[in-house]
């Protein structure tokens, strides 16, 4: 997936932080993943949660999603996405220091109020392709 056609600035290191997240999730609980990359199974959540960043609707003021008040997620790829997160965050600090103590610093961050309109990835790449 070409996620840097679609994504940027923050969202792309969003998107980053969570297929890197994903990859050590992976490598544990799915035995018969491929040697590079991660299985059919998580690359459809990474896809999905590519999906829904691309969405979000506070667009590159994205808070993370332990203090976003906007549900984007169906709840099982929500549920799936907190497993994902409970299991890889604490080991995220060895192969990816700079990324977890980035996220970690993010997570401090006060939840934001509410969205303001047409600032999603989308609308605004939407804006510019007319």
């Amino acid at each position: 997936m070409a996620e840097d056609d679609v994504l940027s600035n923050n969202l792309l290191y969003e998107y980053r932080t969570i297929s890197a997240m994903v990859e050590i999730y992976c490598k544990a609980h799915h035995p018969n993943k491929p040697k590079r990359g991660v299985c059919q199974e998580c690359e459809t959540f990474l896809e999905y949660a590519h999906t829904r960043l691309d969405r979000c609707p506070y667009g590159q003021d994205k808070p993370t999603c332990n203090k976003c008040p906007v549900h984007c997620y169906k709840p099982e790829m929500k549920q799936h996405a907190r497993d994902i997160m409970i299991y890889a965050g604490p080991r995220m600090l060895l192969p990816h220091p700079i990324m977890a103590i980035k996220h970690l610093l993010a997570e401090r961050k006060p939840a934001p109020g509410k969205p303001p309109a047409g600032v999603s990835n989308r609308h605004i790449r939407k804006s510019k392709a007319v």
